[in-house]
């Protein structure tokens, strides 16, 4: 497919996302011994930085896989074949999560779903109140879910966990929230946190990250799903020294390290703040343009992403085509049953109000020349937000 000769692409798909200059620079050092002190000290460094940003004091394990790997490392280091586990149907990562789980031998509860909701606390509450005596080994949640761009509430389920006593686990995946929503695995009581580089980290893929509590590395002493590559104990126990049992992606370890310092002069509280602004600037176009925001819940509104259905008896993606064929504008496509009925507007990690603006005015005029009828305004209704 032809593109304009000039000017940047617009990657506004919910991740990866851009990456920022400073970061493809520190990428393109050389690579270092991965057994020496130099290397050390970075890997240390990362560690401490990785702590900071998931907010806890326990270990968190980088791999060099996909986000994909650290379901499966939350799964298999914590749990035993047959062990059930609660799942929600919160989307189509959702469902694909539940689906990995199921894979590796599990009994899962895939409670259902519209994907234009989060996981409700006392849905929660209920299903475990009826697991007497219990049962559930594990409660894995999306925090953000990158199909639908609803945000769970993720306090909110750990004290409906608490009310009624249950002793699972609480497994969350903040693939595409760490570092652009407010996150704290100690501190909301998150036993395993799932997680990955090429969301609010702003680096290419290829990293991805489980935090652990204390209780989730004492059910790894007894958990009995095979595991190699995935196993915690090793890593924990080398990172100690900085150093891994394998060898590790060295340059997007550069990279990670120019992320963390990054988000450190920043700070957290001024990120999120920004990805809620935008969030709710997109919305507002959504709005005036007169389209449904897939997500239904205002608690639930996401700073990563918006999900944007079309009406009924056009094509999302025949728009998505036409917006990357006229203006270079990458937007994230509908999964699964949203397949062709909506698209998505990524608006997180490396990005300010003008890129937003731009990418909304793409939006807008493909919009209107692709033939979905909407009505005109909506990036003065964002501007108007952006300015206030």
């Amino acid at each position: 497919m032809s593109r304009p000769p000039t000017g940047w692409h617009f990657l506004q798909i919910p991740g990866p996302s851009n990456v920022p200059e400073r970061i493809l620079r520190a990428m393109a050092r050389p690579t270092i011994d991965h057994r020496g002190p130099e290397f050390s000290e970075m890997a240390l460094e990362v560690l401490s930085g990785l702590r900071w940003l998931v907010g806890t004091d326990g270990p968190v394990i980088i791999y060099p896989s996909s986000g994909t790997g650290a379901w499966e490392a939350a799964l298999v280091n914590t749990l035993s074949p047959g062990d059930r586990v609660l799942m929600f149907e919160t989307g189509h990562f959702g469902v694909e999560w539940a689906e990995v789980a199921q894979r590796l031998g599990l009994a899962v509860e895939l409670v259902p779903g519209d994907w234009r909701h989060g996981v409700d606390p006392d849905v929660v509450e209920e299903r475990l109140a009826a697991d007497e005596p219990p049962t559930y080994k594990a409660i894995a949640v999306l925090h953000n879910e990158t199909s639908t761009g609803v945000v769970s509430r993720i306090p909110e389920i750990r004290r409906a966990i608490d009310r009624v006593g249950h002793p699972g686990l609480l497994m969350v995946d903040t693939i595409s929230s760490l570092g652009s929503v407010e996150y704290r695995h100690d501190e909301w009581g998150v036993d395993v946190t799932v997680a990955a580089s090429q969301k609010g980290l702003m680096l290419p893929p290829g990293l991805a990250f489980t935090g652990v509590s204390a209780k989730a590395i004492q059910a790894s002493r007894t958990a009995s799903l095979p595991r190699s590559y995935w196993e915690w104990e090793r890593m924990i126990a080398q990172n100690e020294k900085g150093f891994f049992p394998f060898t590790p992606a060295t340059n997007l370890l550069y990279g990670l390290r120019e992320s963390l310092e990054m988000f450190r002069a920043a700070g957290l509280e001024s990120i999120f703040a920004r990805h809620t602004r935008h969030g709710a600037a997109t919305r507002a176009a959504v709005q005036t343009w007169g389209l449904e925001v897939q997500c239904q819940c205002p608690e639930e509104y996401s700073g990563v992403l918006t999900g944007i259905q079309v009406p009924e008896g056009h094509d999302a993606d025949a728009f998505r085509a036409f917006a990357l064929k006229r203006f270079d504008l990458s937007l994230g496509t509908g999964l699964g049953k949203l397949k062709g009925k909506m698209f998505r507007v990524g608006h997180l990690g490396d990005f300010n109000d003008l890129m937003l603006i731009a990418t909304l005015a793409g939006v807008e005029s493909g919009l209107a020349l692709s033939g979905i009828p909407i009505r005109r305004g909506g990036v003065a209704a964002a501007l108007e937000h952006l300015e206030a």
